[in-house]
């Protein structure tokens, strides 16, 4: 299924950070009373007696300690030192946001292709779930990793190995290579009891510091950040810095309810975590199969709003309104039609159309599904045989190597591929030809552009585009300087006009 394309990606810096907050029941200490004044001191009082403490000092020493419950956990949180060797797109290499994103140590228009291929130093976070050696990061920690080194806090380390990625969660699971066993370990917890305002705990490798610890309390539920279409993060004002992404946030059980994962660029106190029920959902598939295979519907979906519901005679206000139906797609197969709207699949509530992708993301590709939807006003289910979500961002290929002609395309931070008949029929595009962008570099000109994975560029500069070579060629001839105007289709059919600014 596809959402109306996101206004735009913000720019987030994809921190190696770990997030900190209480994981025990403590409560919060009242606001500090005005101190008095000094007593004289012939009026001093015996030592011992509670007339020493002001009340504030009492109050804060009633508190309870965090140092068991970090005690009883940090063990199984671990180090993962990574060297990389990443591709670093044409035009980019003067990019501070690169460096970020990457692990790289500064910048300079002085290097040259042979440095930028050079092996790329980097570290983050990631803790232990199973005795012999599981751990859980981020997939941008360990992606395009040549080693990978597991250090625990008692000092050993390992090799470590990538067993599955999905990055479009950014969850990856790691297995150390060397026989183990009876590791320190800590579990995931229920991300769905962890309510706004609770008090959460972070241990990770902010700046190399291992084993750092940081507090602070959930501050949002199932944030959207434009980082995929799947996105669902918990928000947090626990401490994030580089080096800790792929740490644990905790709950004051000492359960793991996130994978500190993403911080806002220049944003104070604002952090976000995958959450721990979104991970456990992923984790079968990823040990088995080394990546993720989703459920799919085939059809154009966007919210449903208190108008819209008005205008449609639809006695809910929350819900997902199907905008255009595939051909031969599953939904297509099973009746649904444009104007539909979805309120439950399963008989959980869908509440909007970002909820209604990650529901059906979920969901086995061959299983039926039961969707609750209002059609003409009236209350129906309706069955529906779940497909294979089509592979848009390219992610199970394995990337091709660059070619000259594709030069162009790495100058503004895109990778791209030709439009195969099998992804145009499945995804719904009305077009045969074109260039499919598969990726976007964070921060980069074609991120500034709105550009998004999974849109399909058909003309530029009033041009026909009928491969990724075209467009390619198109942006390398290009000025610099100056502004390319785009048209872009997206699955359904619907398009768009972007400018892109060629450095």
């Amino acid at each position: 299924m596809t959402h109306t394309l996101p206004p735009f990606r913000r720019k987030l810096v994809a921190a190696v950070l770990v997030l900190a907050s209480p994981t025990l029941a403590l409560a919060q200490a009242p606001a500090a009373k005005p101190a008095a004044p000094p007593a004289p001191q012939t009026q001093r009082a015996v030592s011992g007696q509670a007339s020493n403490l002001q009340p504030a000092t009492s109050e804060a020493q009633s508190l309870a300690s965090l140092a068991p419950l970090v005690d009883s956990v940090k063990s199984a949180v671990v180090n993962v030192d990574v060297q990389a060797k990443p591709e670093v797109p044409e035009g980019m290499e003067d990019n501070p946001l690169f460096d970020r994103f990457f692990g790289g140590k500064g910048g300079g228009r002085s290097r040259g292709r042979s440095e930028r291929e050079q092996i790329r130093q980097g570290a983050g976070s990631g803790f232990i779930i199973d005795p012999k050696g599981v751990v859980l990061t981020n997939n941008h920690v360990v992606e395009d990793a040549v080693t990978i080194t597991i250090r625990l806090d008692d000092g050993r380390s390992f090799t470590g190995e990538v067993v599955g990625r999905d990055p479009l969660t950014d969850v990856a699971v790691v297995k150390i290579k060397e026989k183990v066993d009876q590791l320190p370990t800590v579990k995931l917890g229920d991300s769905d009891a962890v309510r706004v305002g609770d008090w959460v705990l972070a241990i990770g490798n902010p700046f190399g510091l291992a084993s750092s610890v940081s507090v602070g309390i959930l501050s949002a539920r199932a944030r959207e950040i434009g980082a995929s279409v799947y996105d669902d993060f918990l928000q947090t004002d626990a401490a994030i810095n580089p080096g800790n992404s792929g740490g644990p946030l905790f709950n004051m059980k000492g359960e793991v309810v996130g994978i500190n994962t993403a911080i806002v660029g220049g944003g104070t106190g604002i952090g976000f975590s995958v959450p721990s029920n979104l991970i456990k959902a992923l984790l079968p598939q990823l040990e088995k199969e080394g990546s993720v295979t989703r459920g799919w519907l085939g059809v154009g979906i966007q919210p449903l709003t208190r108008e819209l519901s008005q205008a449609l005679k639809v006695p809910v206000s929350e819900g997902a309104i199907l905008t255009q139906i595939t051909p031969d797609s599953p939904a297509s197969k099973a009746g649904l039609k444009p104007d539909d709207v979805v309120v439950a699949v399963d008989g959980k509530t869908v509440r909007s159309d970002s909820e209604l992708t990650r529901t059906v993301a979920l969901k086995k590709p061959n299983s039926v599904s039961t969707l609750t939807l209002y059609r003409d006003g009236k209350k129906q289910d309706v069955k529906v045989t779940m497909g294979t979500r089509p592979d848009l961002e390219g992610l199970s290929k394995k990337k091709p190597e660059v070619t000259d002609e594709q030069d162009g395309s790495r100058r503004v931070g895109l990778s791209l591929q030709d439009l195969d008949a099998r992804t145009a029929s499945q995804a719904g595009f009305n077009e045969r030809s074109g260039a499919l962008i598969t990726d976007i570099v964070p921060g980069s000109p074609a991120d500034r552009a709105q550009l998004l994975p999974g849109m399909l560029v058909v003309e530029a500069n009033k041009k026909p585009i009928a491969s990724a070579k075209d467009l390619a060629a198109a942006i390398r001839s290009a000025p610099k300087g100056s502004t390319m105007l785009l048209r872009v289709a997206g699955p359904g059919g619907g398009r768009m006009l972007r400018a892109l600014t060629v450095p």
